[in-house]
This record gives structure tokens, C-alpha cells and sequence, in this order.
């Protein structure tokens, strides 16, 4: 017999921006639906996430080599999260372009692992290959609260 979603825990990986409690208001809404969900997520310090590389395999003078290393560090962290994940929640915020969030979920989608996009309106017509890859397009954290206490319990 087949488990239920709500008898196995869910790894749930949320990628996007790191400027907005967006993932702190997702954890807070599955720690008090009592969801058995475990969250992943890229490194958020941007400061350590841009310069991992640098501090570990050594100073690069020209900007473009630093990122590189920085990248590939990371990737080997959003690469093995989004594999491992059952769903991918996107984030795409107001303040910056995020284009390693676009990445991220162009490999969710080229998984088959199923997507949830979130995002403002203003968004949509940028978005809209995303969006259209993802099973749900949210506009606030919590919706994406009661898609995972749906579909994990059957529960509105």
C-alpha cells in the first residue's frame, strides 16, 4: 500500500530572493498546520554566497573569475537540494532581477519536479514560460501554506 502525502515528510526547496521573510512566513504557516514538511534553500547570507569561492579556493583579481568560483560552490549545493526535493517553490521578488532564481527553476521544471512560482502580478508577462512550467502561480507565502496542507492532507 502506497503512502499518503501526510504519512511521509516532503522536502520542500525554496529558491529565489533572499531580501523578504517570504521562507520564514512559509516555515511559520507549516509549523503551525503541524505539515510534515522539511525546507531546504539556497545559502541566504548574500555576502557568503558571493564570495564562498573566494574564501575557500582563493583570491581572484579579476571580478568575473570570483563569481565563477562562487558559482560553482553554490551549485553544487542548489544542484543537489533541487534533485533531492519534492517541490520547488520559486520566488521572484520586486527589488532585483533574479536570474539565478530563472535558473533554478528552469532545472526544477527540466526534472519534471513539480513547481510553485510566487510573485506579484507585475510579473506575470516576464514570468509568463515560468509560470507556465509551474503547476500554481502564488502571489503571498501563505497560499503556498494551503497548496502544501492540500496537498498533503486533503485539507482546505
Amino acid at each position: 500500500m502506497e503512502a499518503s502525502g501526510a504519512e511521509r515528510t516532503w522536502v520542500v526547496y525554496l529558491a529565489g530572493e533572499i531580501h523578504t521573510d517570504w521562507r520564514e512566513r512559509i516555515a511559520n504557516g507549516i509549523e503551525v498546520a503541524g505539515l510534515p514538511v522539511l525546507l531546504t534553500s539556497p545559502v541566504t547570507d548574500h555576502s557568503a554566497s558571493d564570495d564562498c569561492g573566494v574564501s575557500i579556493l582563493g583570491q581572484e583579481p579579476d571580478k568575473f573569475w570570483h563569481d565563477h568560483k562562487g558559482a560553482g560552490l553554490n551549485a553544487i549545493r542548489t544542484t543537489t537540494l533541487i534533485k533531492e526535493a519534492d517541490l520547488v517553490v520559486v520566488r521572484f521578488g520586486e527589488q532585483y532581477k533574479q536570474w539565478n532564481a530563472a535558473f533554478d527553476a528552469g532545472q526544477a521544471a527540466a526534472l519534471g519536479t513539480p513547481m510553485i512560482t510566487l510573485h506579484p502580478p507585475e510579473h506575470d508577462h516576464a514570468l509568463k514560460e515560468v509560470d507556465r512550467a509551474a503547476l500554481a502561480v502564488c502571489r503571498e507565502p501563505e497560499q503556498v501554506v494551503a497548496i502544501l496542507r492540500y496537498v498533503l492532507n486533503g485539507e482546505l
